[in-house]
């Protein structure tokens, strides 16, 4: 099947399966062995349905003839599956972490979890900077911008400063 003809197929129905040398799709995921752009060689891109990037790209092993790529078979598609699925898990971790943030500091009556949100509106980006006591009772709850910092400092401030918003 020529690449055109593979693309034809990837189209008509998104969800099928294929198994040819050069693309497998299944269980949600499309594996696409590709000319490698920067030098001689070829890649692989794995693209999760639904998704318009592909979540890894990476080099693809020679076949024996040393000019053509190694066919994909169903063990080098499980682990491209296992490895970009790894890929996306920990791009989720990190923007997770990045937009959530909590701390626990001295309160006047005891340890207080001070937690920040940052709401990545493209519009109207903000942040929601909250306190609770050790059993989760919502103690004070303040929009701020998404800029904030928080820190320990920073968290002491606002306990301190009576759970005012921070300017």
């Amino acid at each position: 099947m020529t690449s055109h003809a593979s693309n034809e197929a990837v189209e008509a129905d998104p969800t099928a399966a294929i198994n040819e040398p050069r693309l497998w799709r299944n269980n949600g995921w499309t594996a696409r062995v590709i000319k490698n752009e920067d030098d001689e060689g070829w890649a692989v891109e794995m693209i999760k349905d639904g998704e318009s990037e592909p979540a890894l790209v990476g080099p693809w092993t020679m076949g024996r003839d040393k000019k053509n790529p190694k066919p994909l078979d169903v063990s080098a598609f499980q682990t491209l599956v296992k490895t970009a699925s790894e890929v996306l898990r920990r791009h989720e971790h990190h923007l997770h972490a990045m937009l959530h943030k909590k701390l626990t500091v001295d309160g006047p009556d005891g340890p207080i979890c001070v937690s920040l949100d940052i709401v990545p509106d493209e519009d109207d980006p903000y942040a929601v900077l909250g306190a609770r006591d050790m059993a989760g009772e919502l103690i004070a709850e303040v929009r701020v911008g998404p800029e904030f910092k928080l820190g320990v400092a920073s968290a002491e401030a606002w306990i301190a400063d009576e759970f005012r918003r921070p300017e």
